[in-house]
């Protein structure tokens, strides 16, 4: 019996001793995939081909890469032009916006393929705000900016290269300048109702000699977005044509460090 007695208790000793082994056993970390597509959105007065340094770097390091041609019309029909291209990708992608695009990829980025979001001397509203009145928060250096009667905005062609594109090879400015797309005045003052950078990670990059966009500005939108921040010195607000590979890294980081 007590032979019996013992036999029963070293089986459960060593049942418990099991169990506890089993629970305190490392848990594997999970393994994430890099995401591998990206969307890239451009702002006002330009159009998606301005991307195209960008885009051959990620191609060429295996990037699925798409381009959204926003009409620059109104905000709605410029968020509605990237969310049609979002719904187009096969799984998580980083969502990219320069300028005026930082604005469309804080309201898109609540799409669920976003995982990661990258600005590009953008603008980065909170929920009520608008980049127009952000702005005056922190006036931008350039006064350039011409608004006809018929309500689209454009950048008088012979400041352009000064003011937009003060990095770019003359000839190129010059073309940019007689290039660029009037952009309605509206999309300026729409309102962010609901920001994705208060709930998904973000990448910025602040173009330290921007006269678009106050660098300053720039500075509050990464900081308060808590941000992953580059800043690239002498950048005009042009960083994205005039610095590729560093904008290029910077989707990288994010495509490699944004959680599935």
């Amino acid at each position: 019996m007590k032979n019996n007695l013992n036999r029963i208790i070293r089986m459960m000793i060593a049942c418990s001793l099991a169990l506890a082994a089993l629970f305190t056993l490392p848990v594997k970390a999970q393994q994430v995939a890099p995401v591998k597509n990206i969307v890239l959105v451009h702002g006002a007065f330009v159009d998606g081909s301005g991307w195209k340094p960008v885009y051959d770097i990620l191609v060429a390091k295996g990037y699925h890469v798409s381009i959204v041609q926003q009409p620059l019309t109104a905000f709605d029909a410029d968020l509605a032009a990237v969310k049609r291209v979002l719904d187009l990708q096969d799984g998580a992608c980083i969502l990219v916006g320069h300028s005026y695009g930082g604005g469309l990829i804080t309201e898109a980025g609540n799409n669920a393929h976003v995982v990661g979001l990258v600005y590009i001397a953008a603008h980065a509203p909170d929920k009520g705000e608008s980049e127009a009145d952000n702005g005056k928060r922190m006036p931008s250096a350039y006064k350039s900016l011409q608004k006809p009667a018929n309500g689209f905005d454009y950048i008088d062609p012979l400041q352009f290269p000064a003011d937009f594109a003060g990095d770019i090879p003359k000839k190129q400015a010059e073309f940019m300048a007689n290039a660029q797309m009037p952009t309605a005045d509206g999309v300026f003052h729409a309102v962010i109702q609901n920001p994705a950078w208060r709930t998904k990670p973000s990448w910025y990059m602040v173009a330290k000699a921007d006269r678009i966009i106050n660098p300053d500005l720039e500075r509050m939108y990464a900081k308060r977005a808590g941000s992953h921040t580059v800043e690239i010195e002498g950048a005009s607000h042009s960083v994205f044509e005039s610095h590729p590979k560093e904008v290029a890294n910077l989707i990288i980081a994010a495509a490699t460090g944004a959680v599935k």
